[in-house]
Formats: C-alpha cells, structure tokens, sequence
C-alpha cells in the first residue's frame, strides 16, 4: 500500500538505484510489480499483518472495516473475488460471512502468507495467481469483485481492469475498490508537517518508479484523477453507485506511511469507489 510522491524525485534514472515519474512498458510494469510484492511480502506483513487482521476486511488505512461500512451488500451466498488480495485477509472475513469467495493476487510471495493465514485460521478460499489486466474467469462468474488497495494502482492500463471486471461481473453485480486519494499525489510521501505542502502537479499522470542500478524498474504505481477513475468506470459500462472519503476517525493514532492523525484530519488519504454493473 505505498503511494507516490517523494522530495527527491530524479529527472531521469542515472547509475545507481532511484526514483522518477517515467513512462514504463506494460511488460517491464508486471515484472516490476510481481518482483516487488514477491520481495516485500515478509516486510509488508511484518509491519501490517497485525493491523488487517487475520480474517478481516479493513478498506483503508483510515481503518474503515466493511463489517461496519457495508459497501458489498449482504454476501451470504455470494460468489466474490477478491482482486489483488495480498494475504487474503478479506477473502477469509467474506468467507466467514457465507461467501463463495475466490482470492486472486500477482505475488506468489502474497500468496504464501495467504497459505499460511489460512492454516492459522482454519478458514480456508481458493488462491489464484494472476494478472489483473487479464483475469482468468469466465464471463459472468461473480456477483461481487473488491479490492483494498490491490491491483488497480498498480497496473499500467486501469482501464482495462475495469473492463475485465465488467466481464467477470453478472448483470446486477458490484465492483468496489479503494486506492490512495488522487489528490495525495500532489503532496509529498511524509506523514508529518513536511507531507502538508504541495509540490506535484495533479495532472501529472506519468509512474512513480523506483529503479536499480541498472535503470530497471523495481517498484511501479500510477497516478489517475478522480476524473480518470470515473471515466474508466463509466468507459467499461459500470453505473457509479458511491464515492466515499473516509475521515480519519478520532482516537485512531496509528501511523501507516504517508497516512497519520495529522494529515488525515485536514484532507482525505483514500478514495473507495462503488459501482455496478447494470442489469441490462
């Protein structure tokens, strides 16, 4: 769950490993994702395992739990997939709710932690490891497809992640995802004062990339405005139903990278978008 912005952005990459906003290859994009998660998967639940729970859905570091929200319906009977879903915490929760529940994510490195919360929990979903932008289900397969901060930041053409989901959706069928507040992008990747002064351009659409020392991408995410998210639902057919901006709740302390009491009390750190896809 990183997000961009960061002080010391290079104009290009130069020897040695940095960081820019360059165009990347939808090829060199999977590579770098893939690697990354695979890498990071201890580290990432290492420091945030504790936080999303063994069998919970927490939308946000704002700590928004979809027991409380409610933003997928009821989903007792419900056939679901979870996309980009880490360590599948959610996937257990909506399966412990009575749902039919398929967990997908790139990361083999994920996908383990999700092997092993799952014989921890005795709760256990299908795993299936896959690429967003080309999901490996048939038309009309699920009632309900969500994600926490998974997949869609991430790949090089959202839009055809919305399209996929479309397919994958029945008629009638919800697509909820939550993903870093696009005006975050203009702020710098800080959670204290220095993250409150604005110094990227918001319409500045290309990747935050993260390189070695060979100028290859190790860690990629992409930037949309919240007229692009919309246009992308609407392009793939989906009908918006919410658009919800969790405010940072009083007595929550905890500080998950650039989100912190101070930042999030003055402006929205996540953007959870709703939508479905119409009956006919």
């Amino acid at each position: 769950m990183l997000s961009a912005g960061d002080d010391d952005l290079d104009d290009d990459a130069a020897s040695g490993p940095g960081v820019t906003r360059r165009p990347v290859t939808a090829a060199e994009n999977l590579r770098a994702s893939r690697g990354w998660w695979d890498t990071d998967a201890d580290n990432y639940q290492s420091e945030h395992g504790a936080f999303l729970g063994e069998a919970d859905f927490v939308w946000c570091p704002e700590g928004l739990r979809e027991a409380d929200a409610k933003l997928l319906g009821d989903v007792s009977g419900r056939r679901v997939l979870e996309l980009g879903c880490g360590a599948a915490a959610a996937a257990r929760w909506l399966a412990a709710q009575g749902a039919d529940v398929v967990a997908m994510d790139l990361s083999a490195g994920m996908l383990r932690h999700a092997e092993q919360a799952a014989a921890r929990t005795g709760i256990t979903v299908p795993l299936v490891q896959a690429d967003a932008s080309a999901l490996p289900f048939a038309d009309g397969a699920f009632d309900v497809v969500c994600t926490a901060f998974g997949a869609v930041p991430f790949v090089d053409d959202s839009a055809l992640v919305m399209r996929e989901v479309y397919r994958v959706l029945k008629p009638g069928g919800r697509w909820v995802f939550s993903v870093t507040h696009p005006m975050r992008w203009i702020f710098l990747d800080d959670p204290t004062e220095g993250g409150l002064r604005a110094v990227h351009s918001y319409f500045d659409r290309r990747p935050y990339v993260e390189y070695d020392e060979h100028g290859a991408a190790t860690y990629v995410e992409h930037h949309r405005t919240m007229g692009d998210r919309l246009r992308e639902l609407l392009g793939a057919g989906f009908t918006l139903v919410d658009l919800i901006e969790p405010e940072w709740p009083e007595g929550h302390e905890q500080i998950w990278g650039q989100w912190s009491p101070l930042r999030g009390r003055l402006f929205p750190g996540t953007a959870i978008f709703a939508a479905a896809r119409p009956t006919t």
